[in-house]
């Protein structure tokens, strides 16, 4: 995969209505000229020049006219190239780099997994920089970050880490030190915020103006979208969810709570709470399906305080969906009465019945892929 300089001085160079346009062609596919005119309130004659200019970046193609059942001129249409740019996506876990790249549709073109050297800041970054060359997919453009931790936007788009408990680190720019390492754009995401800037642009055909995403697996946490934005907070920590507490008795926190969502949802709680190994999940999970009292009783809780968790979601921001994505959402096909239960205890007016929750297909390469799409977000929004 080829890295040019032209790719770098295109995309931030882009003028602002083109990138308005590009941004309405890839979020609601092909359209007509005129209703991309109306909908960004542009006349047809700037329409014309912007489109131009895209058609001639190789960003945009001119489609087939469309014939309304309505008398007039047929409407010219227009539509995405999607591999006229691509971006690499990465996952940092504790051990692992996962990488992928997608096509301006959000299509994972290519993907590769590295073992981390070692948990230093340059290794990393050097990894990085060394590894997104090395995959065939397409011309990257710019390169997305995922990390489970505290992150925070720059007023430049890059972003700092403040502090990751998986990896050890605390404020590093680690966008900049990419961006330096690799010569292209970047930027750095919470992994749940990632999943969520996803979800919101290419995970549901609906286009929902809000939702929120929660991230299950061996932590817990919620990225936001509000008015059609998304809401990272202003110290990147939007979303949390996990020691709200809730009452019981589980596994013991970071923060000393046997009664938070912390000490039942997540996957070592769960474990933990069924008697076994806190990696144990799988094991406990075999368990459940086959009817252990104790094993299911560890999910049931689980479901319990992951309705509560959404239930105080849906309180602070009444979002049109709440999705829940991640290793660790098994508690919603063992106990989803308990789910509903606990919305019906915690909601601020009590309609579990209106609260629409969706468990989306997942697979861990969607938060790579979701850091993929902070990299585009970071040049056309």
């Amino acid at each position: 995969m080829s890295v040019s300089s032209s790719a770098v001085a295109i995309w931030p160079g882009l003028p602002d209505t083109e990138r308005r346009v590009l941004l309405e062609l890839l979020l609601h596919g092909e359209q007509p000229r005129v209703r991309i005119a109306e909908r960004l309130g542009l006349s047809r004659t700037s329409l014309t020049r912007v489109t131009r200019g895209l058609i001639d970046g190789g960003f945009v193609l001119e489609g087939a006219l469309h014939v309304s059942g309505s008398r007039g001129r047929p409407a010219e249409m227009l539509r995405l190239r999607p591999d006229a740019a691509h971006f690499a996506g990465v996952k940092l876990t504790a051990d692992t780099m996962y990488l992928v790249v997608t096509d301006l549709q959000a299509r994972v073109v290519a993907e590769a997994e590295h073992p981390l050297p070692s948990r230093e800041v340059t290794d990393v970054v050097d990894l990085i920089a060394r590894s997104v060359p090395d995959v065939e997919g397409g011309e990257v453009v710019a390169i997305g970050i995922a990390v489970a931790g505290d992150v925070s936007e720059t007023p430049d788009g890059g972003g700092i880490l403040h502090h990751s408990n998986f990896l050890g680190w605390d404020a590093v720019r680690l966008a900049d030190l990419v961006t330096s390492a690799a010569h292209l754009p970047a930027a750095i995401v919470n992994d749940v915020h990632a999943l969520a800037g996803a979800h919101h642009w290419f995970g549901t055909r609906a286009r929902h103006s809000s939702l929120v995403v929660y991230g299950v697996g061996a932590g817990v946490g919620s990225g936001v979208v509000i008015g059609g934005e998304l809401h990272l907070g202003a110290n990147g920590r939007a979303g949390r969810v996990g020691h709200t507490r809730i009452g019981g008795r589980g596994r013991t926190c970071t923060n000393g709570h046997v009664d938070c969502v912390h000490s039942f949802v997540t996957m070592p709680a769960i474990a933990h709470n069924a008697g076994a190994e806190p990696d144990d999940y799988e094991r406990v999970l075999e368990r459940a399906r086959g009817g252990d009292a104790v094993a299911r009783a560890a999910f049931e809780n689980a479901a319990r305080a992951l309705g509560a968790a959404i239930a105080e979601a849906v309180n602070a921001f009444d979002p049109e969906v709440v999705a829940v994505m991640g290793e660790g959402t098994d508690m919603l096909e063992i106990a989803p009465q308990h789910v509903r239960s606990a919305l019906a205890e915690f909601l601020e007016e009590g309609y579990p019945d209106e609260v629409l929750v969706e468990r989306p297909a997942f697979e861990f390469g969607l938060y790579a892929r979701g850091a993929a799409v902070a990299a585009m977000r970071r040049l056309l929004v």
